[in-house]
């Protein structure tokens, strides 16, 4: 849309002019780039959950986080990172009690 070209459903995120690459081209060339980097390789699609995590763990709301990733529902993103829920429940808990700590000062 930048550059003034309406995009199709059909339309590739990577091409090669304009034809899909090889399944494994982008992958390879990720692995590479870590290596590069001098980080540890993982899978682009471990990126993904990695990325889904940390917002998620970040309080991000969970239907930003839908909407990145392409999740038709919220429900498949709660679902499938349902394993961020336990500290999610306790730090809202504690952001929850201190907020009514700092009504209590201002009041007291």
């Amino acid at each position: 849309m930048l550059l003034d070209k309406s995009v199709n459903d059909t339309d590739v995120v990577f091409s090669n002019l304009g034809k899909p690459l090889r399944p494994n081209t982008v992958s390879r060339a990720w692995a590479m780039l870590a290596v590069k980097a001098g980080v540890k390789r993982i899978r682009l699609h471990d990126a993904r959950h990695t990325h889904a995590s940390l917002m998620l763990k970040q309080g991000i709301h969970p239907k930003v986080v839908q909407e990145r990733l392409g999740h038709s529902t919220i429900a498949i993103t709660l679902d499938t990172y349902s394993h961020v829920a336990p500290g999610l429940q306790e730090a809202a808990a504690k952001r929850f009690d201190e907020a009514f700590q700092k009504k209590r000062v201002e009041i007291g």
